[in-house]
């Protein structure tokens, strides 16, 4: 029987990460690319240029505490960011489904004038198509960006090289060694849950709201410090997912703490109520960083002084001691963190 493509293979997970590497690198090698799309981070690196590019199909496309405009921009800013570098520009193209609602189309234009505003990286072209009725679901988004290397990238690395042996350019999923921390920037699952709560209309008790946000303020903030080696904003697949890309690209353990992990009560009741692991679920203004064990609580101490990092913690370490990504739950016990083989909230990016 023929194969064909299922929601999961876009889903940020195990068949997701299974069709990119079957199907799609083979025919995108290319050599003298610092960077290169092979390492399947969230950039790749040409002379020194960052780029990023990034698809939009959310559904609904108006959600609590953003939209798909939103969520556009800060999506792709969070991409160039978390390599350790400054994201200076960025590109729209929109395809509308005939028929979508003028109004609409204008508030959600707005939003990303706004929150490119907010991140202070200016959208400078794009591209407009419109397509029959039927032909797609409303309304999508794809915004693309460049940057450069940040002014802090340079220092952030001298850090890390009082401590251990470091020779890497850029900030990679593949730099974390034993003894490396991890920390989280605040609360997981709130933008999954927001998502999934406005479009099946459950009541949760308390109102969760997206925590979309451009996260270049925060990372500035944390390459002044210095001795991160690997960021990643935990987007599809959520936690779970960047750790074990962490994990997989480093050859390295990681153990992490439940307790250690910013759940908000509102959140963890609704995923119990759901059936849905916290985890797993997909976050828009959140960053994981591997620091070096030296700095990791001055690192935490300067992104606690940043809004978006208030909640921040170290939830654990990476480790020789372990294979994959092992969590020690809040009654003592160690389960095995798997990479999710798809996105238990589907559409939300």
């Amino acid at each position: 029987m023929e194969e064909r493509i299922k929601l999961s293979h876009g889903a940020g997970g195990e068949m997701m990460d299974k069709l990119i590497k079957e199907k799609i690198l083979k025919y995108f090698t290319h050599k003298n690319i610092d960077v290169p799309l092979s390492a399947l981070d969230d950039s790749s690196v040409i002379d020194d240029i960052v780029f990023t590019t990034d698809s939009h199909t959310v559904h609904p496309l108006f959600f609590p505490g953003g939209n798909i405009g939103s969520l556009a921009v800060s999506g792709t800013v969070n991409d160039i960011a978390v390599m350790g570098a400054e994201p200076i520009a960025l590109s729209s193209g929109f395809i509308i489904e005939e028929g979508f609602p003028l109004e609409k189309f204008e508030e959600i234009v707005k939003s990303m004038g706004e929150y490119s505003k907010k991140a202070g990286v200016p959208i400078i072209t794009g591209d407009t198509k419109v397509v029959e009725k039927g032909a797609i679901q409303e309304f999508m988004i794809n915004t693309s960006a460049i940057g450069r290397r940040s002014k802090f990238l340079d220092h952030n690395f001298e850090e890390v090289r009082k401590y251990r042996d470091f020779n890497k350019k850029w900030i990679l999923d593949s730099n974390l060694k034993a003894g490396d921390k991890i920390i989280l920037s605040g609360n997981i699952g709130e933008h999954g849950i927001a998502l999934i709560s406005f479009r099946e209309g459950y009541g949760f008790d308390t109102k969760i709201e997206s925590d979309v946000a451009p996260v270049n303020g925060l990372m500035k903030k944390a390459l002044s410090v210095g001795g991160i080696v690997s960021a990643k904003d935990p987007t599809r697949g959520g936690l779970s997912n960047t750790l074990n890309e962490f994990s997989e690209k480093s050859g390295i353990g990681i153990i992490v703490e439940e307790e250690r992990i910013p759940v908000s009560l509102g959140v963890s009741s609704a995923c119990d109520m759901l059936g849905i692991d916290p985890l797993e679920i997909g976050n828009e203004g959140k960053i994981v960083f591997g620091v070096v064990r030296e700095k990791a609580e001055e690192v935490l101490n300067e992104i606690k002084k940043h809004p978006l990092g208030k909640n921040a913690e170290i939830i654990g370490e990476a480790t020789d001691s372990v294979e994959g990504v092992v969590l020690k739950t809040a009654i003592g016990g160690r389960r095995i963190l798997h990479k999710p083989v798809g996105d238990p909230v589907p559409r939300i990016c």
